[in-house]
């Protein structure tokens, strides 16, 4: 003897829909856009933050302090280098702007910040402070 089973038209229609659904790779397009990692530690005394800024000269950097927000902006130039019989078949090198902000838990001394710029890592000692002001930090 057979076993009776209602029919419910949409439990069929939305197994077949999901069948092979989640086999195909959906196409994505490249991922092209700039992006600035940071890692942020705290001794006692200061914060240390570092922010990966691959392809930017140190004169295209800017950190602006204000108390216990801090904000991280810096510029990758387009470089034209092309040639007059030559065209670009595949490019994933991006320019433009980034930017980061963050707020940390107690105020900086703006003036006693230093930063620092080596193969595309960027190193900042922020020491910290009870009371302060909005302070630009120049990139040595």
């Amino acid at each position: 003897m057979a076993n009776i089973t209602r029919y419910n038209p949409f439990e069929d229609f939305f197994q077949d829909l999901g069948k092979g659904f989640w086999l195909k790779p959906l196409p994505f397009p490249a991922e092209t856009e700039l992006k600035m990692k940071i890692d942020v530690k705290e001794d006692d005394n200061s914060f240390t933050v570092k922010a990966d800024i691959p392809g930017v000269k140190k004169e295209d950097i800017q950190i602006d302090i204000d108390d216990d927000h801090i904000s991280l902006r810096a510029e990758v130039k387009h470089e034209k280098e092309g040639k007059k019989d030559e065209k670009v078949v595949y490019s994933e090198r991006s320019y433009g702007m980034v930017s980061r902000s963050f707020t940390l838990p107690v105020d900086v001394d703006a003036k006693a910040a230093k930063a620092e710029y080596k193969d595309g890592v960027l190193n900042l000692t922020l020491p910290k402070k009870g009371n302060g002001s909005a302070k630009r930090v120049a990139v040595s």
